[in-house]
């Protein structure tokens, strides 16, 4: 059943409890309205606002038809809820950079409330002491370049593991699913640097199937609509099941987590290696100030392997698409990779700055295809004025990079895929650049930032020195579905399949 018969469903008797508030809504908008003067946008409907407007099978393209409307900061009613849209880089530098203080704040999303997760995720944590003890052990202890370097063996290893099971598939002339194999390794890369173990298997789905499934779950969970989002009246009911079944996925990955962590602290006095779970563990026997617990290692683990696995793999399959699309682009790149690097020389993490174009494909995938499309939503703490306009207290605010990085006014002919508008930009992604800001901007800019970009690079640029790649079928470039679908994150609509020749 999907989400639209749902609503109906539950549309009679939500309309009882909704009834009963409606008319001291209307006297608090007129009264608001005095006061307030919203963002543009489109007139709501009674009860459900505007909220066909944004969600359906391609709501990213809703929004761009409403932002040539409305403008860049536009208004909607989205069930009970006042969501502002940000669809402009000189209206996310004013969010997430002049009033960041004032936005850093998130709306929690019903299905990740499951099991508290919100309590201890650093994703979902308002700003306050736990969050910022989080983010202080992310930042200097995790994602450090010195921390990130020392881990580079224990990637190279992973990497070597994609390259020979490429190497394999090419012998036998096979097609491979490149956004499949890229999630694998992502997960694997993550899950050697957390806590030293491979979470899947390249060459068997059964293996460690199941949990590649439980991450794919949970973020195809978080990503569709939930009505409880849009009327938290509706929240006690979940009239979806999304927080139940959030709450089956969570309680088995805790389950995991929890007895690797037993076996941890167990073997504490024996073992001779020392990982970001071990640094985890003694922090949290440790009274530094640090709010470190179960909950909170179980969260930060959940974070990274649930959001960074899918995310990366799908930049590098957007890549390998845009390449395979576009051959003299792909032949560009391998050429830089031999000629800077050899080619029977391996791609390594300090080479990537000797790579331009190969950063410039990076940062172009990333404009043109955001893994996220939106970024997750925060909330107004207080009345904020921005330009002629006020966002009020308790508005979900959402940046729509999707939007930003197509903006006309910023980029020429931006619904194409072109690397070469990079090679003499300063602009890059680390959030200091609002033309592209992928991973978002301000205090919760995405944490695993300098591990992701190195892992994109690295693995894309190995993929493209090591082999040359061929469509299935005699599937002409010009022939090939570039189409996204959109949950969480965007993916290709068909899965990108190709067929690996070694040189």
């Amino acid at each position: 059943m999907n989400y639209l018969t749902t609503f109906f469903l539950w549309l009679l008797p939500a309309w009882i409890c909704l009834h009963m508030i409606s008319s001291a809504a209307r006297l608090s908008r007129r009264k608001s309205s005095q006061t307030t003067n919203l963002p543009p946008g489109p007139v709501p409907l009674p009860i459900v606002g505007n909220l066909f407007k944004f969600i359906g099978k391609n709501p990213h393209e809703s929004l761009t038809h409403l932002v040539d409307i409305y403008g860049p900061l536009m208004s909607l009613k989205l069930g009970s809820l006042t969501t502002i849209i940000v669809s402009s880089s000189t209206m996310a530098k004013e969010v997430l950079q002049k009033h960041d203080q004032s936005f850093s704040n998130r709306t929690v999303l019903d299905a990740v409330s499951a099991l508290n997760h919100h309590e201890s995720s650093m994703v979902w944590l308002p700003v306050s002491h736990r969050w910022r003890s989080l983010r202080k052990i992310t930042n200097s202890l995790m994602f450090t370049t010195q921390k990130l370097d020392s881990n580079q063996t224990l990637r190279r290893q992973k990497l070597n593991d994609l390259i020979s099971f490429v190497h394999q598939k090419s012998l036998s002339g096979s097609s491979i699913d490149i956004g499949e194999i890229i999630f694998t390794t992502v997960l694997n890369l993550i899950s050697n640097t957390m806590f030293s173990m491979d979470m899947a298997d390249l060459y068997s789905e059964s293996s460690a199937g199941e949990f590649k499934r439980l991450v794919k779950a949970v973020m195809k969970e978080a990503g569709d609509p939930n009505l409880a989002d849009y009327f938290p009246i509706l929240r006690w009911i979940d009239p979806q099941g999304a927080r139940r079944r959030m709450t089956r996925y969570f309680a088995s990955s805790n389950e995991f987590f929890d007895r690797m962590m037993d076996e941890r602290l167990q073997s504490k006095q024996t073992r001779t290696s020392h990982d970001l779970l071990d640094t985890l563990l003694d922090i949290s026997l440790q009274e530094n100030g640090f709010e470190v617990g179960r909950p909170e290692i179980q969260a930060l683990i959940k974070d990274f392997l649930f959001a960074g696995s899918e995310t990366s793999a799908i930049t590098v399959e957007w890549a390998m698409a845009e390449l395979l699309h576009n051959p003299h682009m792909m032949a560009k790149a391998r050429l830089e990779l031999h000629e800077i690097i050899g080619k029977d020389q391996p791609v390594e993490e300090s080479d990537i700055v000797r790579l331009p174009y190969l950063q410039a494909i990076v940062k172009e995938t990333l404009r043109l295809h955001p893994t996220v499309p939106f970024l997750v939503p925060r909330k107004a703490e207080t009345d904020v004025k921005i330009h002629d306009y006020v966002v009020p207290k308790n508005a979900r605010v959402i940046v729509n990079v999707l939007a930003i990085g197509r903006d006309p006014t910023i980029w020429t002919n931006p619904t194409s895929f072109n690397p070469e508008r990079f090679l003499n930009s300063e602009i890059d992604f680390r959030g200091q650049d609002f033309e592209l800001i992928p991973f978002g901007s301000g205090r919760r800019i995405c944490p695993a930032l300098p591990l992701a970009q190195r892992m994109v690079h690295l693995m894309l640029g190995s993929l493209l020195h090591s082999f040359e790649w061929k469509l299935v079928d005699g599937l002409k470039p010009e022939d090939m579905d570039m189409q996204g679908k959109l949950d969480i994150t965007l993916q290709k609509a068909e899965p990108l399949q190709a067929i690996p020749i070694k040189v």
